[in-house]
């Protein structure tokens, strides 16, 4: 099959001839052939996402063009309104992003379809503000948000500015791959989209409204006031979108010794100084590191390069810098968000904070000692954004705060997905206000673990490539499901979940109950003494990702449990795999 689309895409006049060099240079490899031929992509959790390159499992002007033309019918059949709404589209820093966009653009013009186009690259949060600030019926970003440089994606979200969930994004699919001739695409010339109106060029408008929206989140503007020139912050935006939203918002809040990393300042799609451009990533920190020690910076951002995911290295009381996972920067965002509200007797009576079921357990613990509600949802922003969307429709509580542990984060509702650009600020505010009281970052933080508990957590990923490793990938996950671990290193396993049954089964009892949560292939594993992992594939990536969570008494005890735990968890992955 694989080999009857190469030679379609290889003959056929549609496609350009610097395509078909690319084909003929791989003639000679069956196996590059199949695997860029052996499937289409596929919406994950992130949406569409692959590697650059000719092929229907790669990112090029093609699969963009038929994702649109899907999209396009898509819209066109929920009713003939959605192409007077019209769709906003941004894009990132990475190879090909602009061009991408504007093909998105023309073909929804070419299906009379108004194209929002933003004018130069920007955060994926502000396309999904954009989305309900111009009352669009879709929006689209090009980004591969933090993968490597030869990756692209493509993201789609509807009118409620969330990415698009269960059963939609499945019916967009279903439309996109109803198309098998691509010279069916209907694609528009840019002069005529722009003189009749369809291609609209947007920009500072935006820009002004989202981050006024952005400074609505601040529960301390006068302490960012008084005390932002006296905090000392090193930025990298890691080459991408993040560079002029985060540096105007903490310039307008106060923040004025905001020193950002030269090289990694402009947008840059072959991230030249980094091996990776993700701030969950220690190693990306390698030269803000420097920096910082230059200018005994208080705190260290990096926002990767769509601008939705937040790492920080914070100073700490005898001045060693100390990097802060996702579910550390999470519990103190949100202990501070509902500290200060409720001090200043802003906490909602029917406020809610929502995480995922691979983040800290301290989530729950905190929101429950505030009185607020705390949901779970499955790993994926566009989870915490449709729950925000049912708490507008069905009058349900006031969202207050989401994250979840792969650094995203979002205060306040002004956008439906993880936002680095309001985390930044939130961040940066509460350095000054720790600051303020003669503290770090890092001394809040244990603080907040003397008083909830010593609860350490983690994260591996194990990369599988090509056909052979999709059916790997599916093995293990069948293996695992099939054979429950009754112990891990002589800890036993208490309780069971499978999301994609929608089951969870108590092994002492066998006692069997529902889950409430969407079909998802993830399974959960808790064991004695608050310990727990979970087990699933990437939505964006040929990967299975395993998370470790633990409680101990003090920080060393946790951290043996946690070392312990995973050891035990890896070597029953790998008996999985063989």
């Amino acid at each position: 099959m694989h080999t009857k689309a190469y030679d379609y895409w290889l003959n056929d006049i549609y496609f350009d001839e610097l395509t078909k060099d690319e084909l003929r240079s791989i003639a000679e490899n069956p196996k590059e052939i199949e695997d860029r031929f052996y499937k289409n992509l596929d919406f994950g959790t992130g949406g569409l996402r692959g590697i650059l390159g000719a092929g229907t499992n790669r990112m090029n002007i093609y699969t963009v063009r038929k994702a649109t033309q899907g999209i396009a019918n898509y819209i066109l059949k929920q009713s003939v309104e959605g192409a007077r709404m019209g769709v906003a589209i941004a894009y990132d820093s990475r190879r090909f992003s602009a061009e991408f966009a504007e093909q998105a653009a023309l073909v929804l013009n070419g299906n009379r379809i108004k194209a929002y186009v933003f004018d130069a690259l920007r955060p994926t949060p502000e396309l999904s503000f954009a989305v309900r600030r111009l009352g669009c019926v879709c929006g689209i970003v090009i980004t591969a948000s933090h993968n490597p440089k030869n990756y692209n994606g493509y993201k789609v979200y509807w009118s409620d500015g969330g990415q698009v969930t269960y059963p939609r994004d499945q019916e967009i699919i279903e439309e996109v791959n109803a198309i098998t001739d691509f010279s069916t695409v209907r694609i528009a010339g840019k002069t005529d989209a722009e003189r009749a109106g369809l291609f609209v060029t947007i920009g500072e408008d935006i820009d002004r409204d989202y981050i006024a929206k952005v400074k609505e989140q601040s529960v301390r503007p006068d302490i960012s006031k008084e005390f932002g020139e006296k905090t000392v912050i090193v930025y990298t935006p890691l080459n991408g979108s993040g560079n002029v939203p985060v540096r105007r918002v903490l310039k307008e809040m106060g923040f004025s010794n905001v020193f950002t990393v030269s090289e990694q300042e402009s947008p840059d799609p072959d991230f030249t100084t980094l091996d990776y451009p993700n701030p969950e990533d220690p190693k990306a920190f390698a030269l803000a590191l420097k920096l910082a020690t230059e200018k005994n910076s208080d705190i260290i951002l990096a926002t990767d390069p769509d601008c939705d995911r937040l790492g920080c290295v914070a100073k700490n009381s005898v001045g060693a810098y100390e990097f802060l996972t996702g579910n550390m920067l999470g519990i103190l965002m949100e202990e501070y968000l509902l500290s200060r509200k409720q001090k200043a007797g802003a906490l909602p009576k029917n406020g809610a904070v929502i995480s995922t079921v691979v983040s800290t357990e301290l989530a729950r613990i905190i929101a429950e000692s505030y009185g607020v509600t705390y949901m779970e949802v499955l790993t994926g922003f566009k989870y915490i954004g449709e729950k925000i969307k049912e708490f507008e429709e069905n009058n349900g509580p006031e969202f207050i705060f989401g994250f979840e542990e792969s650094y995203g984060y979002l205060a306040g509702s002004h956008s439906r997905d993880k936002d680095a650009v309001v985390s930044s600020m939130i961040l940066c505010e509460m350095a000054a206000f720790y600051k303020s009281a003669g503290k770090t970052l890092v001394d809040a933080l244990n603080e907040l673990y003397e008083k909830y508990g010593w609860q350490r957590e983690n994260v591996e990923s194990v990369a599988f490539a090509g056909v052979d490793g999709q059916a790997a990938m599916r093995n293990i996950m069948a293996s695992l499901r099939s054979k429950t671990p009754a112990e891990i290193n002589g800890q036993r396993v208490s309780a069971f979940r499978d999301y994609k049954e929608g089951s969870e089964r108590t092994l002492s009892t066998g006692i069997v109950k529902r889950l409430n949560l969407p079909v998802s292939d993830v399974l959960y594993f808790e064991l004695e003494d608050n310990a727990w992992f979970c087990v699933r594939p990437s939505g964006t990536e040929p990967k299975i990702k395993i998370y470790f969570g633990v409680k101990g008494e003090t920080a060393l005890e946790a951290e043996a449990k946690l070392s312990n735990l995973r050891d035990g968890v890896m070597d029953v992955f790998k008996k999985a795999r063989i």
